[in-house]
């Protein structure tokens, strides 16, 4: 039974058991009207609304999302609660989220376990709270704390939001016991039903200047989303209007939102997430390898944050470094991390002096014998590489995985210097490992499937975005940023200059323009690698010619005050540079290019195209196992905006026949063979099928 209801003494129990977080599926939203109804029958005098389990309702029920809503609807359900004649008391224990929680706002009181949390997360999923959240939070805690928590989406802590008010009572030991106890408290004090919908905002609060300035820091702060300005919209109609009307208001958008192709796109990355650490075909009864402590060589900034990433989920590592000086220089860098972190509040000295204890350094390989995993973060080398490897097959325990956090090179090249292939596998982290979610984790030939199943489990565990990826030059990620990478010097030598560019790609909602990111990385960075390449392998001139005469003119980028752009010594702010533009034209004569201008939409399809194109090939060739697999690749580890779902997923909106359209107009118009449109693309265009068609067929 989804709800039960009983009588302890003089209360009336709720309970609610919808397992694993107790969502509020269309069966407990029935189960809990029909109990509330009954309540007010009875000879009880409170209500108690409590859950089985681990948690207290963590929200909509996802099955549902997308689907037309069965009554009786949450706003239904939390109406009959507020209405109820009896004092109604939510008991929180887990997480109250979303619509979790504004049941509970609708409760008379709310009480909960210290180690509880709430928030309203929907606008992550680009929505709003829409079951009276926007309404009955500004009441309670005022409109600017109000506006900071629900378009952040952050889940608080219960002591928090009983300091905030959102809260009356917390303790520690038993939630049914502790709460019945505190519902007594209620009854012996004569306390009534205590309505959030009856309190008056103090209308002089927040001003109309006020909200305009809120919405201006989130143009910023949320660039190109729409929900967070719907949620200022709601939150400003709770001052202006009666609750009733406030609650239409916020209903009214809150369809709107679900209805928009952003909350589409974030859904689908919502989903998306979820479903890349699960792998098709491997055998569910094979049982991850322990992890319990872990190496990494090179103490460099990857290797040092990806020793952070196994010390921040509590995991013991060691650092291995040539020789004391780059080892101390390693750790000196993660103190500073730490110390970074500290400052800004987002965590403890205690905490990061705790995190810094797990990692140890050492100069000896020795010193690695007994480790379950260790990553390789050395330079870029396939030479480097095999030599790290083979001393790694000498010295380490049978079972322990050796991985190597490679963004381009072969794995299956790199476990062939091993006497163990079975054990080796990629650990693609990217920069900042302490702070980027997304792992790329790379299957060679030969690679076990319990190396593989571990692999995944240890990215969830480290709070990483696990996605599988098989062996070609880049994987998924940098293989198709090539393609990206090659179209901004394109665009840039026939006509473009890197500010039309950069902003192009920005106001689609990219983090950051591609050039922008060259000078951030530091073009000596791919000019090093291109020096060890043939020109047939280098490719097409044009696509690099700029970028190595800046680099040759001693342009490296921010490192260096000039790159694509000049930068203030001091504030690091970019500006266009003429100098750039004579390099830009130069080059163009050189190669005998005509410049001409370029459209913005040109230049935002060129790009776009360029990723979706190679997306395709990917998926077709097996390198990705999931068409969402690929956006979630681009979305959190490539700045791509995840409102807009990632690449396949905007192919997917745009339309598959309209985005083979574009892509054989750019074939046809350059006559360049990296335009030929994708063979699975041209497959489902043809067909008149979808990706979604695709993947059921390949299942």
């Amino acid at each position: 039974m989804l709800v039960s209801y009983r009588r302890v003494d003089e209360l009336a129990v709720i309970s609610i058991n919808n397992p694993p977080v107790n969502a509020l599926s269309h069966g407990v939203r029935k189960g809990v009207l029909e109990a509330i109804t009954t309540a007010q029958t009875d000879d009880s005098k409170a209500i108690v609304i409590l859950c089985e389990g681990r948690t207290f309702i963590a929200g909509a029920d996802i099955s549902e999302f997308g689907k037309p809503i069965e009554e009786p609807s949450l706003p239904q359900v939390n109406a009959a609660i507020e209405d109820s004649a009896k004092p109604v008391i939510a008991a929180i224990h887990g997480t109250a989220l979303g619509g979790g929680f504004e049941l509970a706002l609708s409760c008379h009181y709310r009480c909960a376990l210290d180690s509880a949390a709430v928030g309203l997360p929907e606008v992550n999923l680009g929505l709003l709270p829409g079951a009276g959240g926007t309404q009955r939070v500004p009441r309670l805690i005022g409109v600017k704390a109000a506006l900071d928590m629900i378009t952040s989406g952050q889940k608080i802590s219960a002591q928090k939001a009983l300091e905030q008010g959102l809260i009356d009572r917390v303790f520690d030991g038993q939630v049914e016991e502790s709460a019945l106890a505190y519902a007594r408290e209620l009854i012996t004090a004569g306390a009534g039903p205590r309505r959030i919908s009856e309190i008056a905002i103090p209308q002089e609060s927040f001003d109309s200047e006020a909200f305009d300035a809120y919405r201006n820091l989130l143009r910023k702060r949320k660039r190109g989303q729409e929900a967070p300005q719907r949620i200022v919209d709601c939150i400003e109609a709770a001052m202006e209007k009666s609750f009733d009307e406030g609650l239409v208001y916020e209903r009214s958008r809150f369809v709107e939102c679900c209805q928009s192709e952003q909350s589409a796109a974030l859904r689908h990355i919502f989903f998306a997430e979820r479903q890349a650490p699960k792998v098709p075909g491997l055998d569910k009864a094979v049982a991850p390898r322990a992890i319990d402590r872990v190496a990494i060589i090179g103490a460099g900034t990857m290797g040092g944050g990806i020793a952070m990433s196994f010390a921040n989920a509590g995991i013991p590592v060691t650092l291995l470094e040539l020789n004391q000086k780059a080892l101390d220089a390693g750790q000196a860098l993660i103190a500073r991390n730490y110390a970074t972190t500290v400052s800004k509040g987002k965590l403890s000295q205690e905490q990061a002096v705790a995190r810094q204890g797990l990692i140890s350094g050492t100069t000896d390989y020795e010193d690695l014998a007994d480790v379950d995993l260790v990553i390789e973060a050395v330079f870029e080398s396939m030479d480097v590489k095999r030599q790290v490897f083979g001393r790694l097959d000498q010295v380490c325990k049978e079972g322990a995985i050796l991985a190597s956090n490679t963004s381009y090179l072969d794995v299956n090249e790199i476990a062939a210097a091993t006497s163990r292939p079975q054990d080796v596998v990629g650990l693609h982290f990217f920069s900042p490992a302490n702070v980027m979610r997304l792992l790329e984790v790379v299957r060679a030939d030969k690679t076990a499937e319990d190396v593989i199943a571990t692999a995944m489990a240890l990215g969830k565990r480290i709070g990483k975005v696990p996605v599988l990826a098989g062996v070609c030059y880049g994987f998924i990620g940098n293989r198709m940023l090539r393609q990206y990478a090659r179209e901004a010097q394109l665009c840039m030598i026939e006509g473009a200059e890197p500010g039309q560019i950069d902003g192009v790609l920005t106001r689609f909602g990219m983090a950051m323009g591609p050039l922008a990111v060259g000078d951030l990385a530091g073009l000596d960075i791919g000019y090093k690698a291109r020096q060890a390449l043939t020109d047939e392998q280098k490719g097409d001139p044009r696509s690099y010619c700029i970028a190595d005469a800046l680099v040759e003119m001693g342009r490296l980028g921010q490192k260096t005050g000039a790159g694509y752009y000049r930068y203030d010594p001091d504030t690091r702010a970019r500006s266009a540079d003429p100098e750039v533009l004579a390099v830009i034209e130069e080059q163009a004569k050189l190669q005998g290019v005509e410049r001409r201008v370029l459209s913005d939409e040109e230049i935002l399809d060129r790009h776009l195209m360029a990723l979706i194109n190679e997306g395709f090939r990917i998926l077709e060739e097996g390198i990705a196992q999931r068409p969402g697999d690929i956006d979630v690749v681009y979305v959190h580890g490539y700045g791509f905006p995840s409102y807009r779902g990632g690449p396949m997923f905007y192919a997917s909106q745009r339309g598959l026949s309209a985005v083979y359209e574009r892509i054989e107009s750019l074939h046809k118009s350059t006559g360049e063979a990296h335009w030929a449109p994708a063979p699975l693309l041209t497959e489902l265009v043809r067909n008149n099928q979808t990706l979604g068609d695709w993947m059921a067929k390949k299942n």
